[in-house]
């Protein structure tokens, strides 16, 4: 018996488009988590950057369910004694919506070299427009 192992070259990406309105936030992040990784792939390997390339649109009209939206704070430090601040949701929906999203698949994916290359395969557009035509992307549904 011998043990498949994809090899770097053999790894095929595609690039996919998925309409985050109307989501519940960690639920979507977990799915968008799972494309990056590769995991949806019968080849999936965990130690290679197996994942395909995601477009999310419409970032800005994602849900958060219970009193999130007014509860939930992100959390900041500049480094200097007493230099913390934490940020609403409110706020960050207003001016950085795709943060949301973004800081929600980070924490979902391994903390490491490949997780930060992972992420470099993410585009996140709090509108309905992209300008990512030229790569064909298929539109999923999750």
């Amino acid at each position: 018996m011998n043990t498949f192992s994809i090899k770097q070259s053999e790894i095929k990406k595609d690039w996919l488009i998925v309409d985050a309105n109307g989501k519940t936030l960690g639920r979507f992040a977990s799915k968008i988590a799972q494309l990056l990784k590769g995991k949806h792939k019968p080849t999936y390997t965990p130690h290679m950057d197996m994942g395909d390339c995601v477009v999310v649109i419409n970032a800005e009209k994602i849900i958060l369910s219970g009193s999130k939206e007014k509860d939930k704070t992100y959390f900041s430090h500049s480094g200097y004694p007493g230099a913390t601040s934490f940020i609403g949701v409110s706020h960050v929906r207003k001016h950085h919506p795709e943060r949301i999203l973004e800081s929600a698949i980070k924490g979902m994916l391994p903390k490491n070299k490949l997780g930060r290359k992972m992420m470099t395969h993410l585009r996140i557009y709090s509108g309905s427009t992209h300008p990512h035509f030229a790569q064909n992307p298929k539109e999923i549904d999750l």
